[in-house]
This record gives structure tokens, sequence and C-alpha cells, in this order.
């Protein structure tokens, strides 16, 4: 049940190219299947219009990623993860973070408790 939020700030919209950013991750998240089931995957994007960033006297902006996982994998498996998610980020919006004021950030939340959920999209995975 891997779940990947994308957080982004209205003010890069028109230059983000967030459809493009959904696609490069999910290619990520396949790159790592032993570890990810494909029939749980649920990559979104939320774009913020309500924000305040540092003093809120600029035009600044941020990009911030949630990847939420249930138990079981190792450290080493979440850290190459998380590793080449948050490269994919940073490269994706290099050209942007070099021409304007940009903050990059991704925690993973992995749950301690049991979660519920009913799925059936794993079938067409397991045949």
């Amino acid at each position: 049940m891997p779940h990947f939020y994308i957080e982004y700030t209205d003010n890069i919209k028109s230059e983000a190219d967030v459809p493009g950013l959904l696609q490069k991750m999910n290619r990520v998240f396949l790159s790592h299947q032993q570890i990810i089931p494909v029939g749980g995957l649920r990559i979104r994007a939320i774009e913020l219009t309500d924000y305040l960033i540092a003093d809120g006297s600029d035009d600044d902006a941020f990009v911030h990623a949630t990847l939420k996982l249930g138990k079981g994998r190792s450290e080493a498996d979440k850290t190459a993860l998380c590793d080449d998610l948050f490269n994919e980020m940073e490269r994706h919006f290099q050209e942007m973070f070099e021409e304007r004021y940009l903050a990059l950030s991704m925690e993973l939340y992995e749950f301690s408790n049991p979660t519920y959920k009913k799925n059936n999209i794993h079938t067409r995975f397991n045949n």
C-alpha cells in the first residue's frame, strides 16, 4: 500500500510539469517492485493555494513529498527507495531550483498500526 503524496505551491504550477513528475515517480517505484506491490501503488499531487513560506515577503515555493508505507521493509530497502525518489525530484526541479527560491523535501512515514483496506487491483498483477 505505498501511497505517495506530492504537495506543491501553486506559484510553480505553470513551470513544474507535475504530470511529468508523477510519471517519473511512478517509474522509480516500478524499479523497486521487489518491495513495492504495483497494485497497491498510489501517487498523487496536491496543489496548494493557501500557504506561507519563510517570512511571506517573496514569491518562494516548495515541493514536499510524503511516502506512506506499511511495515516490513528493511532499512536498506527503504533508504534505497527514498534516495531514488528524492534524487529524481531533485533532477526534475534542478532548473527551477537554479532560477528561483524553492524548497524541496520528502519524508517517509511507516505505519506502525494495522491499516484497513480492500483492493482487488492486486489480482491483475498476480496472474
